[in-house]
């Protein structure tokens, strides 16, 4: 008997035991028809996400799988991490601004399984990206791996794809308000004989986004006065567009994966506003199309025992194009008066065409040196041509300007003491070269200060640890001196809303977190986890947006000195799978260090908190999972949450008087939804009520979220 029971034992231990939460005992039956009652037991094992949080680096990780059975995009789901803060424009496909532990805009860099997620084109975003090909998402504060081979300052986003290994089809469609429509279809084919793997991927997202602008200026009937209203947008519709194919080999004798692919991605957005609300705008129109190619190879064991490669290359051609060709001043009901300037730049009629090939390449080399003992050297380069022509206005002159970044770093990780250390460490070098051929507006850009070419070197370094005192309590810290180069959308504007600024300089920070995480064990399935993260950032040329109201344009500027300090947290509370709770909080304060002005007087903004920034917010989310509701085998999860982000202020505080200076009100929003699935997953229906209490909100210079809004999707998963 004692020979049976350690068989059986082995058995479970390889996998044969499948924990059922909620019963008090596991039934093991044996090959010679003995069952066997084992109280209590309960096979346990983290999860990526979990094994990511636990590392040296300050990081937030997002199972993502189920939120490609709803309609939320990705950048919903990464607003409720701790730390983070997303500011849209407006509704969907609006620019949003993504804010980590205080640092913000494109001092964030965003990935596709490790490549840059602008090599897709521009128009590809967090907002459009396609929700079902997605897995995970690892979100760096901070400090960030050498291994991307980047120069951000303030964080990063990793967006990981889905590798399933088997075959499978995987179709959605959702429809919700504000006549929003969004299908999604993506696939994986295995051929028996050639062993080839072809991903096919498509994507369509469509809104008129005409929610209710509330409290918003209009003349009255007979034109001589201005009055208050709540009218619909009427001039903010956005399509996008989006097609991949990718095709190669796995598990050969020359490689573990070779896939090439060809995308294509379209984005045709209505303009609606300036930078601010008051400026309304009935005609102009942005359309972007981009081309892209690229190709990746892996292969472990790479010239010799333990050293593995991984190498990626891309191609992209992106044309986009700015319509602004009419004189009208429009208002909220849709009424103009002609007037003498065009809608956006409030100038001269343009038509203006934006050229921006980009291409990537990216090297990883890594060695085992022996166990626990890891080096890798990584080089990046990426390199954006913006040529821009102009088909209406005859004078203005064609420019070509040109950034290239390359960037090599070179890591070394540890593992010791059985895995209760880990240490990391890495340099790396930054070469920035950069041609400037523009010359528009000179005084406003930059462009008389900056001419020709010029290539600038820097180096960067830092450092991670985490030691693991036991499974409850576990301390981790790292370090960073960053080097963030300023990307075209700053240097070279947007070709509508954003004046280009080609003198802005390089960020330069030192970063430093350190934070505390462990996991309980409660038995009975109770388990809560918790991690709380500390964080300063030391600025120097702090690069942020101000908005010019006469014109309502915006620019990059540096900021000679800025420091970011605070806090967030966040704690987890799981029963048995079926009912999780979360809640996280954060807190930064980021101030003006800059002491005179450039004329020796003293700066009437230092120690000023940066403007139209939050500071303060908080998240809560509750879900429940039942199981066999009416169809057995099916699950029926009901999830609620709430936002609360304290209210900041628009312009530096010690500019006007506070009675009447501009504010975003204190925000709460609540949304619920419930996701009922069947037939093991492959059937699924949600349906999602977002700011449930049709609550006011703004974001970015009191441009107004939208109100209540309805989403149901299905999706279908062979």
């Amino acid at each position: 008997m004692r020979f049976r029971f350690i068989c059986l034992l082995g058995l479970s231990l390889l996998g044969y035991i499948v924990p059922l939460w909620g019963q008090d005992s596991l039934a093991v039956r044996g090959t010679l028809g003995d069952t066997l009652q084992l109280s209590n037991a309960t096979v346990t094992a983290k999860s990526r996400e979990q094994r990511l949080r636990e590392g040296a680096f300050a990081v937030g990780a997002l199972n993502i799988r189920l939120q490609a059975s709803t309609l939320q995009s990705l950048t919903q789901a990464i607003d409720r991490t701790a730390g983070i803060r997303i500011r849209e424009e407006g509704g969907v496909g609006s620019e949003f601004d993504l804010s980590i532990n205080g640092m913000s805009g494109n001092s964030i860099r965003y990935f596709l399984d490790g490549m840059p997620l602008d090599a897709k084109g521009t128009g590809m975003t967090l907002a459009n990206l396609p929700v079902n090909i997605i897995d995970r998402v690892e979100i760096y504060k901070g400090v960030i791996p050498a291994s991307f081979g980047s120069d951000a300052l303030g964080g990063a986003v990793n967006i990981i794809t889905s590798s399933r290994a088997r075959n499978y089809l995987d179709f959605s469609y959702g429809i919700g308000s504000f006549h929003t429509h969004k299908a999604d279809f993506n696939a994986q084919y295995t051929g028996k004989k050639t062993g080839l793997v072809f991903k096919p991927v498509l994507s369509a997202n469509y809104s008129k986004n005409d929610y209710l602008m509330r409290d918003v200026k209009v003349r009255n009937e007979d034109r001589t006065a201005f009055v208050i209203k709540d009218l619909p947008r009427f001039h903010d519709d956005y399509l996008s567009l989006f097609g991949q194919l990718e095709a190669g080999v796995q598990d050969r004798s020359w490689t573990d994966a070779f896939f090439v692919s060809a995308s294509v991605s379209k984005i045709d957005k209505d303009v609606q506003t300036g930078a601010t609300q008051d400026h309304v705008i009935g005609m102009a129109e942005r359309h972007t199309l981009s081309y892209n190619v690229a190709a990746r190879y892996e292969k472990a064991d790479f010239l010799t025992e333990g050293m593995r490669l991984h190498a990626s290359v891309s191609q992209t051609w992106d044309h986009s194009q700015t319509i602004d060709t009419t004189y009208r001043r429009y208002y909220w009901d849709g009424s103009y008066i002609d007037g003498g300037y065009s809608e956006i730049r409030r100038r001269g009629k343009t038509l203006r065409h934006y050229q921006r090939p980009m291409t990537v390449a990216r090297t990883n080399l890594s060695y085992r040196i022996a166990e626990g003992h890891d080096l890798a050297l990584n080089y990046l380069l990426n390199r954006a041509g913006n040529k821009q022509t102009d088909t209406w206005d005859k004078d203005f002159e064609p420019t070509d300007d040109v950034l290239a970044k390359h960037i090599i770093s070179l890591s070394y990780d540890q593992s010791l003491l059985s895995g209760r250390l880990n240490n990391a460490f890495f340099i790396k070098d930054f070469v920035n070269h950069l041609k400037i051929g523009q010359n528009e507006m000179p005084s406003t850009t930059g462009a008389d200060k900056v001419k020709g070419s010029d290539t600038q070197n820097y180096v960067g370094y830092g450092a991670g640890s985490r030691y693991l005192l036991f499974e409850e309590l576990a301390v981790k810290g790292s370090y960073e001196h960053s080097i963030r180069l300023p990307i075209s959308r700053e240097l070279l504007g947007n070709g509508s809303t954003i004046y280009a600024n080609v003198a802005l300089k390089p960020e330069i920070s030192e970063n430093f977190n350190l934070g505390l995480f462990g996991t309980f064990d409660l038995g009975g399935g109770h388990t809560i986890s918790y991690e709380t993260n500390g964080f300063v950032r030391l600025v120097d040329n702090y690069i942020r947006a101000t908005v010019m109201e006469t014109e309502s344009m915006m620019q990059y500027v540096n900021v000679d000195a800025v420091h970011i300090k605070g806090v967030d947290g966040e704690i987890r509370y799981d029963w048995a799978g079926r009912l999780h709770i979360a809640a996280n909080a954060s807190y930064d304060d980021s101030r003006d260090m800059r002491k005179y002005t450039q004329s020796g007087d003293l700066s009437v903004t230092y120690r000023n908190r940066t403007p139209n920034r939050p500071w303060a917010y908080a998240n809560t989310e509750v879900s429940y999972t039942f199981s066999n509701v009416v169809l057995t085998g099916s699950r029926l999860r009901l999830t609620a949450d709430y936002q609360w982000v304290h209210w900041f202020y628009l312009t530096w505080e010690a500019f006007g008087s506070a009675s009447t200076k501009s504010k975003v009100p204190t925000q709460h929003l609540t949304n619920a939804s419930l996701l009922y699935s069947w037939h093991e997953g492959r059937y699924n229906v949600s349906l999602e009520c977002t700011n449930l209490l049709d609550a006011l909100a703004f974001d970015n210079y009191r441009l107004q979220k939208p109100g209540r809004a309805l989403f149901l999707k299905f999706r279908l998963f062979l």
